[in-house]
């Protein structure tokens, strides 16, 4: 584990600073920071709530408007909060009352309404952060469940595929939070890399590193044009630039830097008896402190540029 967290980026042209928690939660005073997706956005707030500690021990677990999970700092007047919205559109299962062609029912995605834990937000947010990407997949929603868009209630037709249903939600859902948090500094944090090797999470896969990947070897594993086993981050980064161009989110680009890091993640130690035979390697999350450390380091200098702090 020591070697683990040994590991250090050193960006070419410029000098990655670390948080320091107390200037972080002093020139946040009186503002509020949202984190909205998946587990990966999860994973990523755990680390910043982690780092925060430390500037005020008075804080409190906070989990009002919807959020999943977050913490009040009362000495600065700060909230930081996580809410779970894993498509970000609005979803629910359907199941049919009896099994058609094999299918069992449907996940009924609703293209242009906000996921309910994060759709009464209003403008209590000054710093949003958003993702998604990592449930669009045959893993979470397979043939015989799958995924349904609708738009103003009705089915789409025809029928979109799973990318291209992610697309006209991302389309939908840009354009709602444009409309909706004009004012508020604004990030969509792109896909987190998965280093299974092997198989998937549920065929075996595992991510038993002790060192990052090497240079050459990053394409072999991501790029689409090689058909890189875990291709999916890139695909699904391409979607997300492409609708976030002409808005006012700024893209936060995590995945390349993160691509190198294949000893960072929880693998074996999941801390739960039985918890890899049953569950499998985790190599989608990372491990604390680690990876998503870095990413707080980074979002926190684009915060304070975007404040117009020092």
């Amino acid at each position: 584990m020591d070697r683990i967290n040994s590991w250090k980026w050193v960006p070419e042209d410029c000098e990655l600073h670390e948080i320091d928690p107390f200037e972080f939660i002093n020139v946040m005073r009186d503002k509020r920071i949202g984190f909205i997706g998946d587990s990966l956005n999860e994973n990523f707030i755990v680390s910043l709530l982690c780092i925060l500690r430390v500037a005020d021990m008075g804080a409190k677990k906070w989990k009002r408007k919807g959020a999943w999970r977050g913490a009040y700092f009362p000495k600065f007047n700060v909230t930081v909060a996580y809410h779970r919205a894993v498509l970000l559109a609005k979803y629910e299962w359907q199941p049919n009352q009896s099994e058609i062609n094999g299918v069992k029912g449907i996940h009924r995605v609703d293209v242009d309404i906000p996921a309910k834990e994060w759709a009464e937000i209003g403008g209590f947010y000054d710093v949003l952060i958003f993702n998604t990407g990592h449930w669009w997949g045959y893993d979470k929603f397979p043939k015989d469940s799958p995924l349904a868009f609708y738009k103003k209630g009705k089915p789409i037709f025809p029928a979109p595929n799973m990318l291209e249903g992610l697309e006209i939600v991302l389309k939908n859902m840009v354009g709602y939070i444009e409309k909706e948090f004009p004012k508020t500094l604004k990030f969509w944090r792109l896909q987190s890399p998965r280093h299974f090797h092997g198989g998937d999470w549920n065929q075996n896969g595992s991510c038993l590193f002790d060192e990052p990947l090497k240079k050459f070897e990053l394409d072999l594993w991501f790029d689409p044009r090689n058909n890189g086993v875990n291709k999916e981050a890139r695909l699904v980064n391409g979607l997300i630039i492409k609708a976030l161009e002409e808005t006012g989110i700024e893209v936060v680009d995590l995945t390349h830097m993160s691509e190198f890091r294949a000893d960072g993640h929880p693998a074996t130690w999941l801390g739960k008896k039985d918890a890899v035979s049953v569950w499998g390697q985790d190599c989608m999350h990372w491990c604390l402190p680690g990876v998503p450390d870095t990413w707080v380091n980074v979002m926190w200098q684009l915060i304070r540029y975007r404040l117009g702090t020092k």
